[in-house]
């Protein structure tokens, strides 16, 4: 059946990464791919410090790949190792940090480290994150607690598909601690974002100190222009004056000087009529 060999593929390539992830413990290691190709299988590692893995001359690749032969009957595996771009927008990375830590410092720092390591990831330029830490601590009864900053999708696709999970165990003294990181990395395209356009704003040309000076230029020869209007109508009035005689320049200033006045009623002429 199709089906069987399907599901027989997939659990081998899952108990590879499980046996890869235990064996390459405080490496930096984020996840591992299997590809098939037509030589045999290629197994990429992703991890933040590669040289750790490789190791001197390639000691540890060479014994890893015995090993995978040996266990998991895999002809030609092929192991690639590639560098991760940035340590603070892994999941796991950042689990294994705060395990590391808590190995370290013990318990009672424990907010501090969950602290710190959620403003490192923030400032990366993540989107949200969450990390939940459950064991006993401080004291000797178990608890949750839960860090969070930024947002971060719960439901949906994006939240399966887009949403870096993580969980790693710490083991202490007081007993085995769970730490699991939820990470929403950036460049995430969310369908309740809105964007704003801005609008462009309309460029004004100034004017330049040519074109000043050029107008200040031309408004004297408008002033002349009025002066010449002027000046043209008063040599009109001049010569019409010319033109007139002496004798009707007296008449219009009698005309002007005298009025002329009707002669008034005669009182007898109307008592006259009367009769």
């Amino acid at each position: 059946m199709i089906e069987r060999k399907f599901i027989a593929q997939k659990t081998k390539e899952y108990q590879i990464q499980e046996y890869i992830n235990e064996n390459l413990k405080n490496v930096g290691h984020s996840h591992t791919k299997m590809v098939k190709t037509p030589l045999g299988e290629k197994i990429v590692l992703y991890a933040s410090r590669p040289g750790l893995i490789v190791g001197r001359k390639g000691q540890n690749i060479k014994e890893l790949t015995k090993t995978l032969k040996k266990i998991f009957g895999l002809e030609n595996p092929q192991i690639e190792i590639s560098e991760v771009t940035d340590i603070n927008l892994d999941a796991n990375i950042v689990a294994e940090r705060i395990a590391n830590s808590l190995e370290r410092f013990g318990t009672q720092k424990f907010k501090a480290i969950g602290h710190r390591v959620m403003e490192d990831v923030i400032s990366a330029g993540a989107l949200g994150i969450e990390i939940t830490i459950s064991g006993k601590i401080p004291s000797s009864r178990a608890k949750s607690w839960r860090f969070y900053s930024g947002y971060l999708k719960k439901c949906g696709n994006i939240a399966i598909v887009d949403v870096d999970k993580a969980y790693v165990q710490a083991k202490l003294k007081t007993g085995v601690v769970g730490i699991k990181v939820s990470l929403m990395p950036p460049g995430i395209k969310l369908p309740d974002k809105v964007e704003l356009i801005e609008e462009k704003e309309e460029k004004i040309e100034e004017v330049s100190e040519e074109n000043k000076e050029g107008k200040k230029e031309i408004k004297p020869k408008a002033k002349k222009t009025a002066n010449t209007n002027a000046r043209t109508k008063s040599n009109v009035v001049e010569k019409e004056a010319e033109d007139k005689n002496p004798d009707e320049e007296k008449a219009e200033k009698e005309s002007v000087i005298k009025p002329h006045k009707e002669p008034a009623p005669n009182v007898h002429d109307e008592v006259k009529n009367e009769d």
